[in-house]
């Protein structure tokens, strides 16, 4: 199934469409990738900021966002200024509008997968071409991790190639690229002028507390989106941003105009409260502690179920992608596991690699535990082959 709008055919965004429908009714959703969210009132701790916001009018802000919180978005990347910066109603807008501005019909596209899918089906809906790059496993079993194959980049990328667009840290897999990797990919992308378009939303959500490099600042045509959704537990404030170049930015802002013109006047607020310096410290190292507790619970129940289930382990991010072994699709698997356990997983068929579950860790401690084995009980259902016919060579 395609919709069309304003002439594009967009393809069914499966993920967004599944979490949608039933994220809202599970006992246990473990779909999620992101954190458990904050509460507004863990947010706004100080009389004077509630104040603040309960006095604020509710009228349009400035629509590319306020220059405090622009000037608080370029902080976080190096020689980067307010006139840098786009804020955008979540990182999707960001990307949207990014990719609007900058495809053409008949343009290149090359595309790290796995990876959020909207990119992929923008790409096809403004009629590029689009090639994609697929991490791997990679060969080292000492320190297993999903890495990018430098030169299958090199042979992708062309004089027609538009844009290089990467996910770091990595959606579905927590893998994140090195400082040297993001330099490479950039050599890459000048040979030809093409531009890098990192999405960064999970930066700042490492398990061993090391930020993840940014590919700003690496090479002159680099754009970068984010938001607030995953590393600092806001998704409900919808705000995201765009770091580009000043002149790229402001035909952003012309794009943004056409779409939702402006975010809201109290998410603008309330990303200045969360992105003034110290808050910002303590909501990272929240999503991280959240992390570092929650994470080995999901490795002891990957560990004990060794002869059918395997994963590199994530480095960034609230979600593990699980390797299965049970003869049986990855979406019928999860509807299983969500009619007889009323647990909500995302099937690597979302990610075009079935004989994967993408679980996500990020929820309150408690509900872990019985959630996993709630899955567990679905998984001793099933026959579990030593190879799913996905992983077959």
């Amino acid at each position: 199934m395609k919709y069309t709008f304003f002439g594009m055919n967009f393809e069914v965004f499966a993920l967004e469409r599944f979490q949608s429908i039933w994220e809202h009714k599970v006992a246990w959703n473990l779909a999620e990738s992101g954190v458990h969210p904050l509460r507004v009132e863990e947010l706004i701790d100080s009389k004077g900021d509630r104040q603040a916001v309960m006095s604020l009018p509710l009228g349009y802000p400035q629509t590319n966002g306020t220059p405090e919180l622009r000037a608080s978005i370029a902080s976080m990347y190096p020689g980067a200024s307010p006139a840098h910066v786009l804020v955008t109603n979540g990182g999707s807008e960001a990307n949207l509008i990014t990719l609007m501005h900058l495809v053409q019909p008949s343009d290149q596209l090359v595309v790290m997968m796995p990876n959020y899918m909207q990119v992929r089906g923008l790409g096809r809906a403004l009629q590029a071409e689009v090639r994609q790059w697929t991490l791997s496993e990679g060969a080292n079993k000492n320190q297993p991790r999903w890495a990018p194959d430098l030169d299958a980049l090199r042979a992708l990328v062309t004089e027609r190639t538009r844009a290089i667009l990467i996910c770091n840290p990595n959606n579905p897999t927590g893998a994140r690229l090195t400082a040297s990797e993001l330099d490479e990919i950039c050599r890459i992308a000048a040979r030809s002028g093409a531009w890098v378009v990192s999405d960064e939303i999970y930066r700042g959500a490492e398990l061993d507390g090391v930020e993840t490099p940014t590919a700003w600042g690496r090479y002159e045509r680099v754009i970068v989106t984010s938001g607030l959704s995953k590393a600092f537990a806001l998704p409900g404030l919808r705000i995201g941003w765009v770091v580009a170049p000043p002149a790229l930015i402001d035909e952003l802002w012309g794009v943004h105009d056409y779409t939702t013109i402006a975010p809201g006047a109290i998410n603008d607020r309330l990303a200045r409260i969360a992105l003034a310096p110290e808050r910002r410290e303590l909501l990272l190292a929240r999503t991280r502690g959240i992390l570092r507790t929650n994470y080995p619970t999901l490795k002891r129940w990957i560990e004990r179920r060794a002869a059918a289930l395997t994963h590199v382990p994530p480095e960034a991010g609230a979600i593990a992608f699980v390797r299965y072994s049970h003869r049986i699709g990855s979406t019928r698997l999860v509807e299983r596991i969500r009619d007889e356990q009323s647990v909500l997983v995302v099937p690597g068929d979302h990610f075009e690699m079935d004989g994967f579950l993408r679980i996500g860790f990020g929820c309150d401690p408690e509900l872990l535990v019985p959630a996993l084995e709630r899955i567990g009980q679905v998984l001793d259902s099933v026959d579990a082959g030593t190879t799913h016919p996905a992983h077959a060579r």
